[in-house]
Order: C-alpha cells, then structure tokens, then sequence
C-alpha cells in the first residue's frame, strides 16, 4: 500500500520543523496499513518535511519525495537530459539529497513529451538514481510514474505494458495512472510477473476519472486490486480534510480509513522491538501534559511528536454492552492525547479492544509493562495480552484487581501493583506487571473494559470528562467511562538519562530585538551534545523550557515563583527559540532541556542539561 500525500501544493502546517500552533493541523494517523509514504508536491524537486519522515519511520514506513517535469519544464528537461553524463550527475545530487534528510527514495514523474535522442539519457538517469540509492542506501525505493513512454510520447497507459515497462524494469516499481479498467489489474501483474507487488494501481481520492469514484467508494477499486493480488497507490487522502464532511474530521477520517482497513487490512505489526511506548498522541492538541501533570495550555501540531497509532477495533456499537474508543484531547498523561473508552457495560462483562497487532518474539528477561489510567466510579480497565509459541496460544489478563468471574476467559490472570512516585500527578493511577513468556511471540495488545465487583462509595477518581459531544450521564449504573493515558513495554527498569554533567549546552546565536513597551524580545539558538560520543542512550525527544529570573531574586519564596515556561519540543540536538519576550526586570534566563527516553520516561528538571544567560550588558 502506497499513499500519496497532495495537498494545496503542500507544506502548510507541515512546513515548520518544530511545529506549529494549530491544534487542527492535518494529519496521516492510520500507518498500520500503510508501506510506503511519498510526498507530492508540483514544485521540481519535493522534499518531505521532517515531521512526515519521523512518524513514517516510527510506525516502520517508508517515505519517498518527488521529482516531477511538467509542461513548463523543457528548460529543465533539456539539462537534465543532455548528455549520459549530466543524467548520472542530477540522479547523484537526489540520492545525496536523501541521504542527507533521512527519507528513502523517489518517485519519478516525467509529465513531459521527450525527443527521441533524450530516450536513452532518461533511461540512465532513472537506472542510475535506482543503483546509487541502493548503493548508499539498502531498502531505499525508486518508482516510476505511468506518463511518458519509451518513444518519448506524453500518453499515460493505465497500466504496464511494452510502453512504460523500460522503466520498470530499471527502477523499483511503477505507480500506474489512475483510469484503468476492470481488468487492467490482472493484464498489468501478468506483465510484471514476479514482480506483480512492484505494481501499485493509482486511485485518486478526488474521484477524477478513478476506478470506483474515490471519495467513499475508494474501496471499490482496491477490493479489485487485492483480488488481482496488485499494490495500490492512494493519491491524496487529505480529501477528508479538505471537503466538508457530515462529521468532524477526526471521525470522517477514521471512518474513511476504515474502508481501506477493512478492504486491505494491516500491512504493519507492532510492537517488534523493546522498548516500546505509546502515549496514543497524533501530533496536534489543545495542551501538553508530561507524567500527567499540564505544562503547556496553547494549541500546538507536530506530526514528529505522534507516538505509535492503536488500531481501536471496536466492539459494534449497536450490541447491548459496547464501548467506543476514541482519541481525547482534554485528559492526557503524556503529549497531547489519550485514548478515552465510553459506552455501557453492564455488571460481569467486558469488551475487549484492540490497541496494537504485535510481533515482539520474548526470550528470558521478564517482560515489564506499565499503564496510566484514570476511571469514573466502578469502570475500570486492564490490558489483555495474547502470545503465540509453536505449539500453543495464551492469553494474559493484567489488572489492578483480581475479577474471578474472568478468570476462565484467560489462560492467567496477573493483578499489578500501582507505582508511587513523587512526579506522577495523583489524578493518574500507574500501574505495573511482569510477565515471563520465553519463547512466546506477543500478537496482539488489548484493552480490556469491564465494572468493578467490588462495593465503591465513592469513585477512585471524579473527573470532569465528558465524550465529545459533551453528553456523559453517569447517573445510570451501566455508563461506562475511563481513560488509557500511555503504554510501555520494557525488559529491564527505568534506564538512567545521561545527568546535566554528562551534556555540553551552547547558544552560538542570539539576538535581541528592543520593542516599544520597554521590554526585549529574544531571538537564540541553542544546541547540545553528549560529552562522551560513545554513551548509547536512545533519546526520543528533548522538552525545551525557560525560567525568567527576576533581579534581586534571592529568597526561598522568589525562587519558587520562577515556573519553568515550556518553549516546545526538539527532536534534534538544537532549539531555536523565537520572539521570546523579557521583561526589564529580568536578570538571567535558564533553558533547560529535558531528555526524553523512548520507553517515555522523562528526567527531572533539577538532573536536566541547562544553560544560563546573563541579560546584564546584553
């Protein structure tokens, strides 16, 4: 499955390499039925903004930029294609490019009639891109689109045939133009025959001459393509996004997806390794939360903070005890979002919703796993765990309280215990089980809805949470309602995060703007590295923040009146920090910048590297 992202001509909110400020930003968050990424655009030469290639990578997908020639571009063809030499040369400065940003590959898009003495230069300059890509970059992909043919015609074939497939054979794939026929898709795998998955069958969004219309019938033409055992290529699914919808966006676009989801199904599985964490986030909010407690109430977006998608299969919501799973952006333990479970649920049952389809092989070190959750009155949830060996399935219930009536569902029932740390807000439960499973793989990861048998005065935790369209009743005894803030899976404790000595802090530009109110405003790059190159610490990302100290600030009570400020969050070494104003009676501004593991844990402020900038004389 390839998606193709075509958006207004692309970089709009995407554009700003540490985010931005609109919590409705458009977002891609269903990347477990997704391969393959590219980013389209009209101009030349496509980069994709770093926050698409950072999620893509996260959740295991490629992503690819675009080289397009149209109509305006003979100038450029003609150079491009003047000799064998000049082909090898811009096919070089791509693969560079690549290598240099991070992503994977190309999509190559020749919209434009060739003389015939040029046939052979654009020949080389696609074989030779496909080899030095492979050469620096194993697993890297480039794909060919249906336009131009090999006599140099302008004449899109919706399909592969003796025309295009010179340059399939030299490239990676071919992503086919989007007016194919019924059965075009079986003519185009017998053309490519082993190769039938290096084919991928356009379908435009939009419905503009696309098999099946597009729009809400986008699973006509793949439930074609996967009968005739093709790949697809889904051209701009931010048509969601940018037609008005009956509903929302976040639940069009979840019920969008599910056509391809049900049309296709998964291509991704994770967890595959150890750690893994999710804090269900998309990328974009209304605040920013770090071990339940707010640090941020502005409005923000950045695709690079998105943690690994749940997949949410949902138990139908007509049954007569059925829960709905949906994202929420008002309670949250980490980032930006959690994931609330509403519905009803009656007394000695439950409902079982799946977070992640997993393929974690565990060998003899205990598995650990912990959980936030917040619940109203005897709602509570657990995770369900099921395990795969050769000769045998499992599946494990783990849960603040042992429920006997589960008992014969699951092949072990695991009560965890809470974890008691000073940092955890106290509106959070945290909960914590080890498991021991040598041998086994771990398929798939579920949350698990059920009522507490126990007699509840009063609810463990009162809340004020309300579903989305703000009509929660508690008062019937069979409302349902709780929160899962995040999920960590790990096989040793909490790593230690290399200490503020262990860090080199700079600011090798600064700036200051005076304003007409008498205050100043602040223009800094800040960068920081690891003193000793070999330390190994996989860091996620970096929560940048500021404390404005006051002149004459001495005592005690001053100094607790100085609040770190979040400035945002880094996923590089470097901070640039923008238009910061300073009052007059500030004497010093400390950034801290607070390492972030990627199992989620996150250190102290007072362990943090910081850097301290004296404002007398500036």
């Amino acid at each position: 499955m390839l998606v193709c992202h075509d958006m207004a001509g692309g970089y709009k909110d995407d554009k700003w390499v540490q985010g931005g400020t609109n919590p409705d930003a458009f977002g891609i968050w269903h990347w477990y039925l997704i391969d393959v990424f590219v980013y389209f655009s009209h101009d030349l030469v496509t980069l994709p903004p770093p926050c698409w290639t950072n999620t893509a990578h996260r959740h295991g997908v490629k992503v690819l930029g675009t080289f397009i020639l149209e109509g305006g571009g003979k100038d450029v063809r003609d150079t491009l294609l003047l000799t064998k030499k000049s082909a090898q040369m811009y096919a070089e400065r791509l693969t560079e490019l690549t290598t240099a940003l991070g992503f994977d590959g190309w999509l190559i898009n020749m919209e434009i009639s060739l003389n015939s003495h040029q046939i052979p230069h654009l020949k080389e300059f696609v074989s030779h891109l496909a080899e030095s890509m492979h050469s620096k970059l194993p697993g890297s992909l480039v794909i060919w689109y249906d336009c131009v043919t090999i006599d140099g015609k302008l004449d899109w074939q919706n399909q592969l045939n003796e025309k295009n497939k010179p340059f399939f054979d030299i490239c990676d794939g071919i992503y086919v133009n989007y007016g194919w026929k019924e059965d075009t898709p079986k003519n185009s795998a017998a053309a490519a025959g082993e190769r039938k998955y290096d084919v991928y069958m356009g379908i435009d969004v939009f419905g503009r001459g696309t098999y099946g219309g597009g729009e809400w019938h986008t699973n006509v033409a793949l439930d074609v393509l996967r009968k005739d055992d093709v790949s697809a290529a889904i051209f701009a699914p931010g048509w969601v996004y940018e037609h008005k919808q009956e509903t929302d966006f976040q639940t069009a676009q979840n019920k969008w997806w599910n056509l391809v989801k049900k049309s296709w199904g998964l291509v991704q599985s994770y967890p595959k390794l150890l750690p893994f964490y999710s804090n269900f986030d998309q990328g974009h909010g209304h605040h920013v939360s770090v071990d339940g407690e707010q640090i941020s109430d502005a409005s923000w977006n950045n695709l690079s903070s998105q943690g690994f998608q749940p997949i949410l299969d949902v138990t139908d919501a007509s049954t007569s005890h059925s829960i709905q799973a949906y994202l929420n952006f008002k309670e949250v333990y980490n980032g930006g979002g959690s994931i609330a479970l509403e519905g009803t649920l009656e007394q000695n049952c439950y409902t079982e919703i799946r977070l992640f389809q997993g393929e974690l092989v565990l060998g003899e070190v205990p598995l650990i796993l912990m959980y936030s959750s917040q619940s109203n009155g005897d709602s509570q949830l657990g995770l369900s765990l099921e395990f795969l060996s050769s000769t045998n399935k499992r599946k494990l219930l783990l849960t603040s309280s042992i429920q006997m009536q589960f008992s014969n569902d699951f092949s072990e029932v695991i009560e965890t215990t809470t974890l008691e740390a000073p940092r955890i807000s106290p509106h959070w439960s945290v909960q914590v089980g080890c498991i021991q499973m040598n041998g086994y793989k771990l398929t798939n990861i579920n949350i698990l809805c059920y009522r507490s048998s126990l007699e509840i005065n009063e609810p463990k935790y009162i809340s004020e949470l309300v579903d989305k369209n703000n009509t929660l009743d508690c008062s019937s005894p069979s409302k349902y309602f709780a929160v899962l803030g995040n999920i960590t899976l790990r096989a040793c404790e909490e790593p230690d995060l290399p200490p503020n000595a262990s860090w080199i802090v700079e600011s090798p530009y600064i700036k200051w703007t005076p304003s007409p109110e008498g205050t100043r405003t602040l223009d800094i790059k800040i960068t920081w590295k690891l003193k000793d190159s070999c330390n190994h610490t996989v860091i996620d990302h970096y929560n940048v923040y500021v404390v404005k100290v006051a002149e004459g600030c001495n005592s005690h009570l001053d100094k607790l009146q100085n609040v770190p400020e979040y400035l945002g969050v880094a996923h590089v070494e470097a901070f640039y920090v923008s238009n910061l104003a300073v009052p007059s009676s500030t004497s010093c501004l400390k950034f801290t910048i607070q390492v972030c593991g990627v199992d989620g844990s996150s250190q102290r402020l007072e362990d943090a590297p910081f850097i301290n900038l004296d404002i007398e004389g500036q």
